[in-house]
């Protein structure tokens, strides 16, 4: 049997993290919007429980391999001799991942004893605070976007055309911060941080993906002659 090549499945991991993310978000289906009432939040955590913790197995794949995606990105730009932004993207990769690994704790919180209890203002509270919590995953997420379009560019290794959508998404992103309306397309459960912004960032992870894919990773005598240049 032909070897596994794991840099070119790390390099890949953009891609996996997106598939184990909507695998993850269909199973538990679509979270009660902010201020929803007791008997939806109810019916959600508690009575869709096995959805949720299941989803939150997976979930916890996905941001395995969001963490190996900031990896193999940061591998990138330190063979190019970009090692500032490759550390840039490690730890904003790494900061995204822990945001998103405190909402699904919350969740699975929620469903595993805190709504089955009965406290709806509790219950109320938390499922607001993740939606905070999606809203603030816009600066990682901004500083993921800029370290890797800022980095692969300057290291000749992104198009002029690449950049420039690089920076449109990072704007786009970042936006999402300010999305604190009452409710509406520019809440925090509105269709601008749901979708436009998520959207963004998953066509960015996407093209990211296949430029590190099309790039075969430096030798180690490559990376000597970096490091000394």
């Amino acid at each position: 049997m032909k070897p596994t090549d794991w840099n070119r499945v790390w390099r890949g991991a953009g891609i996996q993290f997106l598939v184990f993310f909507v695998i993850a978000a269909a199973i538990r289906g679509m979270q009660p919007n902010i201020g929803a009432s007791a008997d939806t939040l109810l019916s959600f955590y508690d009575g869709d429980r096995v959805r949720i913790f299941i989803s939150t197995v997976v979930f916890g794949f996905a941001f395995l391999n969001l963490m190996w995606f900031g990896a193999a990105l940061s591998s990138a730009l330190r063979d190019a001799g970009k090692a500032g932004w490759g550390a840039a993207a490690t730890a904003s990769s790494t900061a995204f991942a822990g945001m998103w690994f405190v909402i699904i704790t919350i969740n699975a919180l929620l469903a595993y004893s805190v709504a089955g209890y009965g406290d709806a203002t509790l219950t109320s509270a938390l499922n607001d605070l993740t939606w905070v919590l999606v809203v603030l995953t816009a600066f990682p997420v901004g500083m993921l976007i800029m370290s890797g379009s800022f980095g692969l560019w300057r290291a000749g290794i992104l198009s002029n055309r690449g950049f420039a959508l690089g920076v449109t998404a990072m704007v786009v992103v970042l936006l999402r911060a300010t999305t604190w309306a009452s409710d509406g397309f520019w809440a925090p459960d509105g269709a601008y941080s749901s979708y436009v912004a998520t959207g963004v960032m998953v066509l960015w992870l996407l093209g990211i993906s296949r430029v590190l894919l099309a790039r075969r990773p430096a030798t180690s005598a490559a990376r000597v002659a970096v490091q000394a240049h």
